[in-house]
């Protein structure tokens, strides 16, 4: 359990590098909910964007998820608790004002770079006008 990393995953740096190379500027596990202990993975802060990269065992990925032989019962249960926070946390950030993107760790991170980026890009246009 202490060699699992809460940040600074190889699925986040990978993002990271890329939308920094796009010239965006963003937050690293910033906490956008003053009142809970949640911090999201990326936060473009100006716009409102959070961006969470969630690990397919952590999260319950249903195409990589396995749950473990061993103490399966404590596994299952730990997996449907975090499933059961993303969905509250997501749904108190839209309530906060904030768009939430949320990818899975396999996701190409070129392909989640773009949706981020046209996210950021499309949001900053929208609040100039």
């Amino acid at each position: 359990m202490l060699a699992n990393r809460s940040r600074d995953t190889k699925p986040e740096v990978a993002l990271r590098r890329l939308l920094h190379a796009r010239g965006l500027r963003y937050r690293v596990a910033f906490r956008p909910l003053p009142d809970r202990r949640r911090s999201v993975d990326i936060a473009f802060t100006r716009v409102r964007v959070a961006v969470m990269i969630d690990g397919c065992f952590w999260h319950g990925c249903l195409e990589h998820y396995r749950p473990p032989v061993r103490n399966a019962s404590y596994w299952s249960q730990k997996v449907r608790r975090n499933v059961a926070r993303d969905e509250e946390t997501t749904g108190r950030l839209i309530a906060a004002g904030w768009q939430v993107l949320r990818f899975w760790e396999h996701e190409d991170p070129h392909t989640v770079a773009d949706v981020v980026e046209r996210t950021i890009r499309g949001t900053k246009a929208l609040t100039r006008t």
